[in-house]
């Protein structure tokens, strides 16, 4: 009975299960799953590889100056535009000057602008570069203007504008490179030491050169040649500093030195004093000379009036001094 039952259910299972199997090995499904993980995997891969390479391909105008704008040769340039202007005729009693320091290649426009509650009406107007008259490039409005293109020391100098009406009114400017700042007063060391020397300007020269006064002729000082004795040293771009070490007096003297710029020179000048060691000394000696003499006569006098002190009068003086010279007299004669 068992027997027949088992065998009944295995024949009831056995179909669908053979046709499960006929059905798998026909479609080939068991392999798709061994193949998709396969092109998974190749499809991850060139996914990546390609990522990589849009990456690079993205990232590339990113790094290089396709995106970065390069400055305009304007900016490359020391040219550039300066606007100045003096409003005439001014506070009562100023002088109308303005200094313009320049140091590059530039084009400066110049104006002249009369005031509105000025009285000079309708004025005629000059402008001269030194004491050659020049013509205004513009006008507006109560205001006159020259423009100068500055490319060498030969335009610099003075510029002024002169307005002319029922009185004369006149502002200057002048054109002028850097100037150099350095020590105006003397400076004064001693024998031995160490002289320290500074210059120092507003703008950044191309060159400092440093001089000194040989006799009569300007010698250029070369710390390459006399490096125990000279050192220069550039603190920044517009500072220099000049070290003279062991002075003696034979270094004192005239120094200076010399800023070169685009558009000119401009120097400095210092004077060096070198005092010997017993300089110090000299006030010391004299005070200990006076003090001397004046002791010494404090002592004479007081021995004077000691002197004086022991004669009570004066007759009685007069006859000890007679008494003293009439012992003297005849023992002279008994000598004889």
């Amino acid at each position: 009975m068992p027997a027949t039952f088992a065998g009944r259910c295995l024949g009831r299972l056995l179909p669908p299960l053979l046709l499960l199997l006929c059905i798998s090995f026909s479609s080939g499904s068991p392999a798709d799953p061994v193949m998709t993980t396969q092109d998974a995997s190749q499809s991850q891969a060139n996914s990546l590889t390609k990522t990589q390479l849009g990456l690079n391909e993205s990232s590339g105008p990113d790094l290089t100056t396709q995106n970065l704008k390069k400055p305009s040769k304007e900016h490359h340039s020391n040219g550039s535009f300066l606007q100045f202007e003096i409003l005439l005729p001014g506070p009562p009693g100023t002088l109308l000057e303005r200094n313009i320091s320049l140091a590059n290649a530039t084009t400066v426009e110049l104006s002249c602008k009369l005031d509105p509650n000025s009285h000079l009406k309708s004025p005629q107007v000059t402008w001269k570069r030194g004491n050659e008259t020049i013509s205004h490039t513009s006008k507006t409005e109560n205001s006159w203007s020259i423009k100068l293109v500055i490319v060498d020391s030969s335009t610099m100098g003075s510029y002024s504008c002169i307005l002319k009406g029922d009185k004369e009114i006149s502002a200057t400017f002048y054109l002028h490179v850097p100037k150099i700042e350095a020590r105006e007063k003397p400076i004064i060391t001693y024998e031995k030491d160490t002289a320290v020397m500074v210059c120092k300007s507003d703008s950044n020269p191309m060159t400092w050169t440093w001089y000194m006064m040989s006799g009569s002729k300007p010698v250029i000082i070369n710390e390459s040649l006399w490096t125990d004795k000279y050192l220069i040293s550039r603190l920044s771009a517009n500072v220099t500093r000049l070290r003279i070490l062991k002075l003696t007096k034979e270094d004192a003297g005239v120094y200076w030195c010399e800023a070169v710029f685009e558009l000119g020179k401009s120097e400095g000048k210092m004077q060096l004093k070198v005092l010997s060691l017993m300089a110090p000394l000299k006030p010391f000696i004299a005070i200990v000379a006076e003090v001397i003499i004046l002791v010494t006569t404090i002592i004479l006098y007081e021995l004077y009036s000691k002197k004086k002190g022991k004669c009570t009068g004066g007759k009685a003086c007069d006859q000890t001094e007679k008494l003293k010279s009439g012992e003297g007299s005849s023992a002279s004669h008994r000598k004889i």
